[in-house]
């Protein structure tokens, strides 16, 4: 399976639903992204039940912007619409492989508990 691209109006769809989706932002200018990109390529292969998808920044500047994203490659994870990982720089398969089964291990109900107490918590302060 291959990536798909993103743009500012499919972003919202694509990671907000139930299941797993990970974001690759990248620039074809940027040599570690190159290089991260057979890695991730093998990753969608091996992980069919997953969404491999890409969001070039030069071309979605300000999609890019919106996440804060100041270093290339950076990938972040989205798990039933909630940022689970976001993190710059070119993993090594095993590394990502090892991001994929941290997400797929998740207790959700739990994270959503935590995000809650975050935001009850910033609302009384």
């Amino acid at each position: 399976m291959s990536s798909i691209e993103l743009t500012l109006d499919s972003f919202p769809h694509a990671v907000s639903g139930e299941g797993i989706v990970l974001v690759d932002f990248w620039a074809a200018w940027c040599g570690p992204c190159r290089a991260f990109a057979p890695v991730y390529e093998s990753a969608s292969a091996a992980h069919p039940d997953l969404v491999f998808a890409k969001v070039d920044t030069d071309a979605e500047q300000q999609l890019a912007a919106g996440f804060r994203i100041t270093s290339i490659p950076t990938l972040m994870v989205f798990r039933d619409g909630v940022i689970v990982y976001s993190q710059p720089g070119a993993l090594s398969g095993p590394q990502l492989d090892q991001v994929i089964e941290g997400a797929r291990a998740l207790d959700m109900e739990e994270v959503r508990r935590r995000i809650a107490e975050q935001q009850a918590d910033g609302a009384s302060a």
